[in-house]
């Protein structure tokens, strides 16, 4: 009888538990979906300036505010900006070196008179005005064709090439991908499935893609071997030869008779400085630079340049720890004078004015504000005068009109709106073109996330990031806190540090009942050289010291529950929240892992060698993330594409192996037929998330099946 009693108690108990459970309804969905961009950004008044240039550097734009439209005409030379009714169409840009057309099947010339395209692995020249075909190539064949952009997880055939400034020449490759190994995707559907397969080389494999350089006359067609070994396919700038839209690491000389290039090692540790003759494919070695680690060449530029005219090069380094401009004498290959210099770094070479030995650049550091926020400068060849032409606060991006005499400054901070000005050359303020405005924005109940600074977990780095908290917080509550990761290297958690009244779903997590954090972590660039190579040969630490550490501390100020830490990302954030998982399982309670590179040594060749190391001096298969699944104890949601081209899904189904040979539990979302990102199902996966951090995270029953704004699948 006492026994029955007993039983009925925890029962009663139990049930009452259960009842007390906290549900969270469609209503509450919908309240965090109205923090999604595509809800906020009707609110958003003056939000952005698009110039239509017309002669003299005139322009005109139009601003949309909450009681319709307005155009204004500005003339930069009589300093005017006023109400027009004579414009509502965008013009056409006119043509410009190496612009695509045919949806980047055709390469137009600089005169815009021709175009190159690939035809069965070859090259032709196609005369715009009566489209007649030339053939400019004819030993292309399957797997050793001309400008095919391949690079692992770039697969496309449209044209890899640069144009001569006369629009009489072409320098560009024969890729040569026989020996190397394919990559195999296959469709799911009704019948027999697709099978995908290119060349994918991996870290470690004996033969990769290289590149045959060549230079092409293209009126009187004629293909000039340039004089060197076959280079790797790599560039200074990232992980492809067309990180910029074109063939990157080329300046051709005015005239065409010579173009200078950079070849990159393998590992990206040594560059070479090369000039080769045009007319006859003879190259002269300048200089080369080698590094312990690994080499960049900026952040979204190339930032060199080779100056025939005077015969100097324009170089960029970080051999003094902060990536600086050096000048080069072209004839001897040796230094003339640093030109940069400082406890600060270089990201963007903008313009280099020969006539008035002036180089100006974008760079980080020198914002008391923010380390990442970047001005806009200029300075002399001799490193002497330099001027920050946008001293206001704030990251600065800039755009010039076509003569160049002016400059569009667009500025604004992750919590504080863009303002838009028009400067002159100088950095002189002609007018003031727009200021963000948000009050309708902040009337619906939005606010702005708040700038965080704490230390690294070393104690003595500055780190910095965001902390999003729900609009209406309980005194005395804590909040189970939600760490959106990315840790690069070659970018970080942040994304921009422009201000978004937006920035994905990481307002409306908050609004379910979170705090989320997102911290840029050590190991990404935009700072020093060391400071970006903490974690070189050991990619699997991911930041995440450096986040762990990070949310302690934001703990001792936000009503953050540090017994509820969950984590989620996408590729490499994705392999980063499983490596969380699995390594500090006792901080990190639920993960979500999307698309992650789980093992580099499943992921293409240059990304890992890059950042990693050489397979034969980095113990790959010690940074891999199945070889700890083993430690799983909290809740993880494992998800992947499986027509992945990026990141091929077997990257997550070793996990799923591991973690099965281990009898751990875990989640596992496929969707059968999407690549690296989900495309109409990534509402979906939105949902997804929310719920699983919601009932996992938060103790709370999620509203089932909900809806997604915008959610078509076909």
């Amino acid at each position: 009888m006492n026994k029955y009693w007993l039983f009925l108690s925890a029962f009663a108990l139990a049930a009452t538990a259960n009842a007390q459970q906290k549900v969270l309804t469609a209503k509450d969905y919908e309240h965090a979906e109205s923090f999604m961009a595509y809800n906020t950004a009707k609110y958003i008044d003056n939000g952005s300036v698009s110039p239509n240039w017309l002669e003299g550097d005139k322009f005109w734009f139009t601003l949309k505010n909450a009681t319709g439209t307005q155009t204004f005409l500005v003339d930069p030379e009589k300093k005017t900006k006023t109400i027009t009714t004579d414009y509502g169409s965008s013009t056409s840009a006119p043509a410009s070196p190496n612009r695509r057309r045919n949806s980047g099947s055709e390469v137009l010339s600089p005169d815009g008179k021709k175009a190159i395209l690939i035809k069965d692995y070859n090259l032709y020249v196609k005369d715009v005005a009566s489209g007649k075909l030339t053939q400019l190539t004819t030993d292309g064949i399957k797997d050793y064709g001309y400008a095919t952009d391949n690079a692992g997880w770039k697969h496309s055939d449209s044209p890899i090439l640069r144009w001569s400034p006369d629009s009489k020449k072409i320098t560009t490759f024969q890729q040569d991908q026989r020996n190397s190994k394919d990559m195999y995707l296959v469709t799911t559907n009704v019948g027999a499935p697709k099978l995908e397969a290119w060349k994918y080389p991996l870290p470690g494999d004996k033969s990769i893609v290289t590149i045959r350089r060549v230079i092409i006359e293209v009126e009187n067609p004629k293909v000039i071997a340039i004089n060197v070994a076959p280079d790797q396919h790599r560039g200074t700038l990232s992980d492809d030869i067309s990180s910029s839209g074109t063939f990157d690491d080329i300046d051709w000389k005015a005239d065409g008779s010579e173009v200078a290039f950079v070849s990159t090692s393998r590992d990206h540790k040594n560059e070479k400085f090369r000039i080769a003759n045009a007319q006859t494919g003879a190259v002269r070695e300048v200089f080369e630079e080698t590094v312990k680690t690994q080499f960049e060449s900026g952040q979204g530029t190339i930032n060199w340049r080779y100056l025939p005219a005077s015969k100097e090069i324009i170089w960029f380094s970080e051999r003094d720890n902060w990536g600086h401009l050096y000048l080069y004498d072209a004839t001897t290959g040796k230094v003339k004078n640093q030109i940069t210099k400082g406890n600060w770094a270089v990201t963007r070479l903008i313009k280099v004015d020969e006539k008035t030995r002036t180089i100006y650049f974008m760079a980080n550091g020198q914002d008391k504000l923010n380390p990442y926020f970047g001005h806009f400068y200029k300075i002399g060849f001799d490193g002497k005068k330099l001027t920050d032409l946008t001293p206001e606060p704030g990251n600065h991006m800039v755009s010039f009109s076509p003569s160049e005499k002016y400059f569009i400054d667009n500025y604004s901070q992750p919590n504080v709106p863009a303002v838009v000005a028009l400067r002159d050359i100088n950095g002189k303020l002609i007018t003031e073109l727009a200021k963000t405005d948000v009050s309708r924005l902040s009337a619906t109940g939005w606010k702005a996330p708040t700038p965080v600074s704490v230390k690294a977990n070393d104690g003595k780095t500055d780190i910095y990031g965001l902390i999003f908290t729900p609009n209406k917080m309980e005194a005395g509550k804590k909040y189970p806190v939600i760490d959106y990761i990315y840790p690069g290297p070659q970018g970080g958690s942040m994304g921009s540090w422009f201000f978004s009244a937006s920035r994905g779903d990481h307002q409306a997590l908050a609004e379910l009942g979170f705090i989320v954090v997102v911290i840029e972590g050590t190991s990404n660039p935009g700072r020093s050289k060391s400071y970006h190579d903490m974690n070189y040969g050991n990619m699997a630490e991911n930041t995440l010291p450096d986040q762990i550490s990070a949310i302690k501390q934001l703990s001792e100020k936000y009503p953050i529950d540090t017994t509820k830490v969950g984590i989620w990302g996408h590729s490499g954030g994705g392999f980063a929240t499983a490596a969380a998982m699995f390594r500090y399982p006792d901080f990190f309670k639920v993960g979500i892992s999307e698309s992650g590179n789980h093992d580099n040594r499943n992921y293409e060749d240059d990304w890992g060698e890059r950042y990693n190391g050489l397979a034969e001096n980095v113990d790959y298969e010690a940074q891999a993330n199945q070889t700890y699944a083993k430690n799983l104890k909290g809740k993880l949601m494992l998800v992947h594409g499986m027509m992945d081209d990026n990141v091929p899904p077997y990257n997550t189904l070793l996990v799923v192996e591991a973690l099965q040979k281990a009898n751990k539990s875990f989640d596992l979302v496929i969707f059968p037929n999407s690549a690296h990102g989900y495309g109409a199902y990534s509402p979906y996966m939105m949902r997804r998330r929310w719920d699983y951090f919601v009932q996992h995270l938060l103790g709370a029953e999620p509203p089932k099946d909900y809806k997604m704004q915008g959610t078509v699948i076909r």
